[in-house]
């Protein structure tokens, strides 16, 4: 990971156009090629981001972020830089899950007929170079299924799958891949993003699952 702080202006051109007038900020550059923009007011949101596949390009001054996949373009332009320094994180481990969404994990592992007839489980905790897929499946088709496993649906869970999907789709034993992100409650916001991005969204009854509570056998 590359940490660069810097006097800078951001805009971002593609579906929407933003401006970032000149200020001291952090940007961002990850070895899955993604680069994001942060102030120091923002938690961990980024104030503008592209995200990989992209490639970036520094010129004297100003530096172009452009998609491969769209026409959306990131330019940031330089006035000065305060700090500049490269990390090698290793391979991440992912998150530690708790113990409902592990068993969630479980569950779905041992009955993925849950996401359609014909499923079939290839692998629980597929490893990749960022990081393991919760399942990788083939559906009645025949189609690799990458799945990602929530207790909550949050956009992060969307951008977690979306990086697997663009590694595993590089791989043409699997390719194409697919992906559905499965949780018991999924926000909004990311079901809108996981929808822009060709990524079904599935809820999963956990208690219904687990055998405690059959939904069929509901009166209301």
């Amino acid at each position: 990971m590359r940490l660069v702080i810097a006097r800078c202006q951001v805009d971002y051109a593609g579906r929407l156009t933003a401006h970032l007038p000149m200020a001291t900020r952090l940007i961002l550059i990850k070895a899955d090629g993604s680069v994001s923009v942060h102030a120091d007011d923002r938690a961990y949101k980024p104030l503008n981001w592209m995200s990989p596949p992209c490639t970036l390009v520094e010129d004297d001054g100003v530096w172009t972020v452009q998609s491969t996949k769209t026409d959306d373009s990131l330019v940031i332009g330089i006035e000065e830089i305060l700090h500049d320094s490269s990390h090698d994180l290793g391979v991440d481990p992912g998150l530690v899950k708790d113990g409902v969404e592990a068993h969630l994990q479980q569950l779905l592992a041992e009955n993925v007929e849950t996401f359609g007839a014909g499923w079939r489980l290839v692998r629980r905790e597929y490893p990749t170079p960022i990081g393991p897929v919760d399942l990788l499946c083939r559906d009645e088709a025949g189609t690799t299924v990458a799945v990602e496993v929530k207790r909550r649906g949050e956009i992060d869970g969307v951008e977690q799958l979306s990086r697997y999907l663009e590694l595993l789709d590089r791989d043409p034993q699997l390719s194409p891949v697919r992906g559905v992100f499965a949780a018991q409650e999924i926000r909004p916001q990311a079901r809108t993003l996981a929808n822009d991005r060709g990524i079904s969204c599935v809820t999963v009854d956990y208690d219904a699952l687990r055998g405690v509570d059959d939904p069929s056998e509901r009166l209301f």
